[in-house]
């Protein structure tokens, strides 16, 4: 089991659907998430390089089809950090105390 905790840096909006929709996968085009969450390519990158500043996620680049694409993931650091944070949110939500 997964033990809750709250994470800050994961918490922020934006962050936190970046975090969940890189949970459900192995790594998604920098395209993808843009479209997804309706932000500027700046915002996105803002937000990626927080997560990244703190080991939770690695962006690449790669070519594919003669352009250079950015791709994301999560770390298993990333991916405990959430799933604890999902936890807490969950357990928060619940009304259930801590011993």
């Amino acid at each position: 089991m997964t033990e809750p905790r709250f994470d800050e840096i994961i918490h922020a909006p934006n962050r936190l659907r970046i975090c969940s929709m890189l949970s459900a996968t192995d790594e998604v085009e920098f395209a993808a998430l843009r479209e997804s969450l309706g932000v500027s390519d700046s915002v996105l990158s803002k937000q990626l390089k927080a997560l990244e500043d703190v080991g939770y996620v690695t962006v690449k680049k790669s070519p594919l089809e003669g352009r250079t694409r950015t791709w994301a993931a999560l770390t298993p650091g990333g991916r405990a950090a959430f799933d604890g944070h999902v936890a807490e949110l969950r357990r928060l939500a619940a009304g259930i105390a801590i011993d």
